[in-house]
């Protein structure tokens, strides 16, 4: 079996969708089903591997033709579109992509992995939003588009979503598409590695020049203005008035497809800034990019896990579910956004997005609670074993069959 998966950007150390795919390839490959990935020429050239190919410079509508020609001379069985916002640069060019490819007489099956859903919405000024908002319900209603997403899902053979929350708000938009939505959750995008916890404490705690008593808080992930940064350090200068013993990591670099070149530098800068102003330089350590095994050892090593994110957390986030995996006991901002089953099986300490007074006061609250810790990092492990890359090429590689048996509608009309 050979699949084509299509991507706004394949940057794996920039972009969490494309370290997904990245994984996800790997491990699929493992079991003899092959691909090729398209995308931009610029992530193509960077990643220098002849399975992953440049089909387009932008995800504007003109380019769609090329594009479009390339998918119908790209042998392939199945084309596997992954869709994040970000990843198409907010584009929505993509969004016409399966009645194209249909009108040109593609007939492979088109599978769509939704990485985020519910949220976003088309309001150009220059359309009267009225008008706009009849022909979005007019249209969802007989199934010809959806309101977010126009023609990607509605064209698609199989959809897949990462969590709940996306399935259920997809499900009602378009009930007649529910038998071929399939919730996938992703697994933990960073493999433990094998160090004992006494050695990961001794060498993290050197490598940032920290006391050997140092508790450290640690946040992984790419540093960005929506992870609520700025929060968690002003939070974090209360709790080294309580706690001086207290150290913060921020693990990740800045530099991703949302947030480039000079905006990066910028923000990094601001950072930087901060924590000189609140007199935290020798008690927050920022690493910057780092590959995956230090990243683990560092992990290994802290004592908290903190995710401040302003959206709120939920089972989207690689990062949560390395912290886990990891055994931290892991504070995480709770919205309508996160996953109930969170909360529920209290595998996190909830705390309310932008706000470092709550964020920094349960930071505290919890270093000095070592049964509290204990009872968090043991819930968090158990829940996380439920979510392996084992688990997710199980359920791709079943749709996938499922799309080629014989009586199915792409593998009945091969291109």
């Amino acid at each position: 079996m050979h699949i084509t998966y299509l991507t706004g950007s394949y940057r794996p150390d920039q972009d969490g969708v494309a370290d997904y795919l990245a994984n996800l390839r790997s491990r699929l490959h493992q079991r003899q089903i092959t691909s090729t990935v398209l995308t931009t020429h610029d992530s193509a050239r960077a990643m220098a591997d002849p399975t992953v190919q440049g089909a387009i410079s932008q995800w504007q509508v003109p380019q769609l033709v090329p594009l479009v020609q390339r998918i119908l001379a790209t042998p392939t069985d199945i084309l596997h579109i992954q869709h994040a916002a970000g990843s198409y640069r907010f584009e929505r060019s993509v969004f016409l992509l399966p009645l194209l490819l249909k009108l040109a007489g593609y007939r492979r099956p088109i599978v769509t992995t939704a990485h985020e859903y519910g949220w976003w919405d088309w309001q150009p000024k220059w359309f009267p939003a009225p008008w706009l908002e009849g022909l979005k319900e007019w249209g969802q209603a007989r199934t010809w588009w959806d309101r977010e997403d126009g023609f990607l899902l509605t064209g698609s053979d199989a959809i897949f979503t990462t969590n709940e929350n996306i399935t259920r708000i997809m499900k009602e938009r378009l009930p007649e598409r529910r038998d071929r939505i399939t919730t996938v959750p992703i697994a933990a995008n960073l493999a433990v590695a094998p160090i004992d916890r006494a050695t990961a404490r001794q060498q993290l705690r050197h490598d940032c020049g920290w006391p050997a008593q140092a508790q450290v808080v640690t946040f992984f992930g790419f540093l960005h203005p929506v992870k609520g940064i700025e929060p968690l350090v002003q939070g974090f200068r209360q709790v080294v008035d309580a706690q001086p013993q207290a150290r913060l990591l921020l693990m990740g670099g800045v530099e991703t497809l949302a947030l480039r070149g000079q905006d990066a530098e910028q923000y990094w800068q601001k950072i930087q800034a901060q924590i000189r102003d609140l007199d935290l330089s020798d008690y927050v350590h920022c690493t910057g990019y780092i590959d995956a095994d230090q990243a683990s050892r560092y992990l290994s090593g802290s004592d908290l896990g903190v995710l401040p994110f302003n959206p709120g957390i939920s089972l989207k986030s690689g990062s949560l579910l390395a912290l886990l995996a990891h055994r931290l006991p892991t504070i995480a901002t709770h919205t309508a956004e996160t996953d109930a089953i969170l909360v529920e099986k209290q595998v996190i300490a909830p705390v309310p997005a932008r706000d470092g007074a709550a964020l920094g006061a349960a930071i505290a609250s919890l270093l000095q609670n070592s049964t509290e810790q204990q009872r968090l990092a043991t819930a968090g492990h158990g829940f996380v074993q439920a979510f392996t890359w084992d688990a997710i090429c199980d359920r791709h590689r079943s749709v996938y069959q499922q799309l080629l048996a014989p009586d199915s509608v792409g593998a009945a009309h091969p291109a």
